[in-house]
């Protein structure tokens, strides 16, 4: 089917409109079982630390190819692979951002930090990679000439450093399981798959914790000053000590560990009286995050310590933008998937990605971007969601910068365009509105974790999925930051 603007378009899980009383006692039932579940976010708009709302989400489970599905889940251990094995590559990252560190100073300090601890040293060669590979389904594009409602789906991107919604994933499929079961569709759950990514990705961390070898020891949790996306969190934590009830959590800001953090003499990290066994990284990813220079000096002191980090610096740096574009380039996959058929089939999820180096190449990206601006997205070295640039405002941006080495912080990645599909979204404060489908889109999350060192991986493994999705009208998707929702998938 295919939407009036001539946009392929996926059918729903169930017959839409819902009729309009029945509407508005469901969705009345299903925020408050999503509140009463743990799918919360604290307010943004004026916090509190005491209150809670209902995190975004969509009425009804979205529709997906389980074909495609499948494969995504299958290909998520080379995807671990790959970039475990890239971020112990030091040629390559430094090939792959050395015009970025001229023109983008945190970049650049993340990697000064790298080659600090490549010449100084650390006392743990292991790193834990709980990774998410995001995609979305590709569709019979019209600006491509194309008409199906799907023919593959490609990668946005890979998340190697604080890859959240473990739990936010998780129970987005209950809620629906609910809705289901209140429309009397209750055939249609076998249609929902199982997912077990907030047991998988804290199993990941008490591997580690195990690894690490003192059980008095705690894992660290990293986190903002201020965390809105406090359920996700929190229910990491709280499922850590549900798989370990000897196993303590801590939570502390960059701020806070530069006060409190020192080093034993044998390279242990002690935070105030504990011993860290883990460290893993809720925040640490924007420049917000190091308000001045100590926050740096706390970074190198983990990153020197004995404990197992998730990331560790260099997997930090293999999840740029910047890198996953050169691994797009040819030849470059089987530096590191040497099975011809396991690199064919990470060649394939790809999307057109172009460097903007001030070179030939550079120059032919620019000007494509220039002349057809909505076939492109620009993206600069930055996570967390709302970075990315669209449509005309490419031109606005790249218009400006496109004689100076700056564009060399940017990458330039075809724009997927995905099926539309009606469904109702719930936002917190939005009433009557909510009651009216609407077209949206999806983008799935596979969650993978590794284990391993330069030489070995020792563990290798996908553990489960998530599901956002957002207004079609709408560029960004990312729930916490506003512009998303929680959903989760409905294979056909």
């Amino acid at each position: 089917m295919l939407s009036k603007m001539g946009t392929p378009r996926l059918d729903t899980c169930i017959p839409l409109p819902i009729e309009q009383e029945e509407l508005e006692t469901l969705v009345s039932k299903a925020k408050d079982w999503a509140l009463m579940h743990g799918a919360g976010m604290r307010p943004m708009d004026a916090y509190d630390p005491d209150g809670m709302r209902f995190a975004p989400f969509v009425l009804l489970p979205s529709t997906f190819p389980k074909s495609e599905f499948d494969r995504a889940v299958q290909l998520q251990i080379v995807i671990n692979e790959l970039f475990h094995k890239v971020a112990h590559n030091h040629e390559f990252l430094v090939e792959s951002l050395k015009s970025t560190l001229e023109v983008d100073p945190f970049t650049a300090k993340l990697f000064s930090l790298y080659e600090t601890i490549r010449r100084e040293g650390t006392a743990q060669k292991l790193s834990l990679g709980l990774i998410r590979s995001d995609l979305m389904l590709e569709s019979g594009c019209p600006l491509l000439g194309k008409c199906s409602a799907y023919c593959c789906w490609k990668q946005v991107e890979v998340n190697t450093i604080a890859s959240g919604f473990g739990w936010l994933g998780p129970i987005s499929s209950g809620i629906h399981r609910y809705v289901l079961s209140e429309l009397g569709y209750q055939d249609k759950l076998k249609h929902l798959p199982e997912n077990n990514a907030l047991q998988g990705l804290c199993n990941g961390m008490l591997q580690a914790w195990e690894i690490y070898g003192q059980p008095k020891a705690v894992i660290l949790f990293v986190v903002e000053p201020v965390t809105y996306n406090i359920c996700d969190q929190r229910f990491h934590e709280f499922e850590v000590r549900r798989l370990n009830p000897l196993v303590t959590v801590i939570r502390r800001t960059l701020t806070q560990l530069a006060e409190q953090a020192k080093l034993e003499r044998d390279k242990r990290l002690i935070v105030e009286n504990y011993e860290v066994a883990v460290v893993y990284y809720r925040s640490g990813y924007t420049p917000d995050d190091y308000p001045s220079e100590i926050e740096w000096d706390a970074r190198l002191l983990i990153e020197k310590s004995l404990a197992i980090k998730c990331p560790t610096i260099q997997y930090h740096l293999a999840g740029t933008k910047k890198v996953q574009q050169a691994l797009a380039l040819p030849g470059a996959l089987e530096k590191f998937l040497p099975d011809a058929r396991k690199a064919g089939h990470v060649q394939k999820i790809f999307t057109g990605l172009y460097s903007l180096d001030m070179d030939e190449f550079g120059d032919k990206a620019v000007k494509m971007a220039l002349s057809e601006p909505d076939r492109f997205v620009l993206k600069p070295q930055r996570e967390g969601g709302g970075n990315n640039v669209y449509g005309k405002d490419i031109i606005d941006v790249l218009g400006k910068i496109q004689n100076s080495k700056e564009r060399s912080a940017y990458i330039l990645m075809d724009r997927i365009v995905p099926p539309l599909q009606l469904n109702y979204m719930l936002r917190p404060g939005r009433g009557k509105a909510m009651y009216e489908p609407v077209d949206v889109v999806s983008e799935l999350g596979i969650y993978g974790v590794v284990i391993g060192d330069e030489k070995t991986i020792i563990e290798n493994k996908q553990v489960g999925h998530m599901l956002r999705t957002k207004l079609a009208s709408a560029n960004e998707g990312g729930v916490a930051a506003g512009w998303g929702a929680l959903d989760s998938p409905y294979l056909f």
